[in-house]
């Protein structure tokens, strides 16, 4: 996906089971967050600096929407850990992560595996991508304040 292709409205499932659609807050900036991994130390370090910039991530219009392929049950853990406010979507079946282009070939320590590219979509209220943060971009720590200088 690029900047200014639409993404379809019914993103996925919940940790909870219910569909989550960009249409469910239609006056909100989407922040569509993709991570690699539940309870690891930079998806933990990212969705804490999302959750302390909450409220002001929230009054700039944001709606932040996390992904990862880990199981509902492991969103659920990942959630009350860290008390994450935002929904978290189950992509098991890697349907949304290989639509949006952040699901592949990854290196670590030599050994290659398939995974999910650590990026951020901004989503317009037409559903349009407005702006990417690419995998080099993002600074787990300081996540959320990079949206608020957005």
């Amino acid at each position: 996906m690029n900047v200014g292709d639409t993404v379809s409205d019914l993103l996925g499932l919940d940790a909870e089971g219910k569909e989550v659609r960009l249409s469910d807050e239609p006056d909100a900036t989407t922040v569509l967050y993709f991570y690699p991994k539940d309870m690891t130390s930079g998806c933990t370090a990212e969705a804490c600096s999302l959750r302390d910039n909450y409220q002001a991530l929230l009054d700039k219009g944001y709606r932040i929407i996390g992904v990862s392929v880990d199981s509902a049950d492991s969103h659920k853990k990942f959630a009350a850990k860290n008390d994450l406010p935002f929904q978290l979507i189950a992509d098991t079946d890697h349907k949304l992560v290989e639509e949006m282009g952040v699901w592949g070939e990854k290196s670590m320590y030599g050994r290659k595996y398939m995974g999910t590219f650590r990026t951020t979509f901004i989503i317009g209220p037409d559903h349009k991508i407005k702006e990417i943060i690419l995998p080099k971009q993002i600074k787990t720590k300081t996540h959320g304040e990079q949206l608020l200088a957005l």
